[in-house]
């Protein structure tokens, strides 16, 4: 697993036309896209989205084909993946890596043995000689499950990356140089199928990162109770309800939401009582987060300001693609977006 810092997405000068390709498998959908990077500009040149009910290989067969793909950077999230924030004293990034696995054992919950580590410096403090490290493990056996299935299908990854670390680039990439981020403490909420995560960001430095086990297939199968459906009509009905169905929606899912939206103000908590600073405004994506009213209600709960972001608002959308596919999808790109960034 390679990581870098998050300021590396962002390079005056790129030598001459590639491209990147950030392959998130989710646990309803593999998303997929293609970015070209030529000197400063970035376009976006392919995407994307599949549900894994169908045979997960022959789709990675259709997208290498489509996309002419040979290597991916590619995401993993879930309990075999942990990252910590950590202060070390000042050190150059050569002794950090000496000292990492030592540092690592007593932050990670697994056996060293067990996990590959990596870490990054995310800030320096010289005035108190320390500073700010980005620990992450992810266990080995995940690691090869996601290379073998890429073997089986001929591809190969380029980086592995941890879907939190991805999803905080992405936004780096689009709103770090915002004036209603710049100097600000905000939240990235990613709301899956299975997993929703957190990430704290203050001054676009990275400051706490969780997995929440509370996500969209609870607010399906709260509608599924609520009106007596199968899980796919109430996937459809959650997306796009009538206006006599709106009010029964919202009060059915509305437990969850109380729950999830809990989840979100304890990490808030255990924040601010670290920190001088509180979380000023929270930015959804996910496609589980692709709920009629959703984004309000949970305004409402935590008494902050809730908005969607676009992961592809600083990427130049290629003339041969469908720009409002592009659009329409665009939400729930933002772990794809976050790993095709990386080089």
């Amino acid at each position: 697993m390679k990581l870098k810092g998050l300021n590396e997405i962002f390079k005056d000068k790129l030598a001459k036309e590639r491209f990147t390709f950030g392959l998130d498998i989710g646990s309803r959908q593999i998303k997929i896209v293609k970015l070209k990077l030529f000197k400063d500009t970035i376009e976006l040149c392919g995407l994307e989205v599949a549900s894994v009910q169908l045979d997960v290989g022959a789709l990675l067969k259709k997208f290498k084909h489509s996309l002419d793909i040979s290597y991916a950077n590619v995401g993993v999230c879930g309990s075999s993946t942990v990252i910590r924030y950590v202060d070390f004293p000042l050190m150059s990034p050569d002794e950090l890596r000496q000292s990492l696995r030592f540092e690592a054992q007593k932050h990670v919950p697994f056996s060293l043995s067990e996990v590959i580590i990596d870490g990054y410096i995310l800030k320096e403090f010289v005035k108190d000689n320390k500073m700010l490290v980005l620990i992450a493990a992810v266990k080995k056996d995940l690691i090869q499950q996601r290379l073998k299935l890429l073997e089986e299908v001929g591809l190969k990854a380029n980086i592995i990356d941890i879907d939190s670390v991805a999803l905080v680039n992405a936004f780096n990439h689009s709103y770090a140089r915002d004036d209603f981020v710049k100097d600000k403490t905000v939240g990235l909420l990613n709301i899956g199928a299975t997993l929703s995560s957190l990430n704290i960001l203050e001054n676009s430095v990275p400051s706490l990162s969780r997995d929440i086990q509370i996500a969209g297939n609870n607010f399906t199968q709260k509608v599924v109770e609520a009106f007596g459906i199968d899980f796919k009509t109430a996937e459809e009905l959650k997306l796009n309800p009538d206006d006599e169905n709106k009010n029964r929606l919202a009060t059915s899912i509305e437990p969850v939401l109380a729950h999830l939206a809990g989840e979100v103000r304890v990490s808030f908590d255990y924040y601010e009582s670290q920190s001088a600073a509180s979380v000023s405004r929270i930015f959804l994506s996910g496609g589980g987060s692709q709920f009629i009213g959703l984004k309000d209600k949970l305004s409402d709960l935590l008494g902050i300001d809730v908005q969607y972001w676009d992961p592809l608002k600083s990427i130049t959308i290629s003339g041969s693609m469908n720009s409002q596919k592009a659009s329409n999808l665009s939400t729930q790109m933002a772990v794809a977006v976050g790993l095709a960034l990386r080089e």
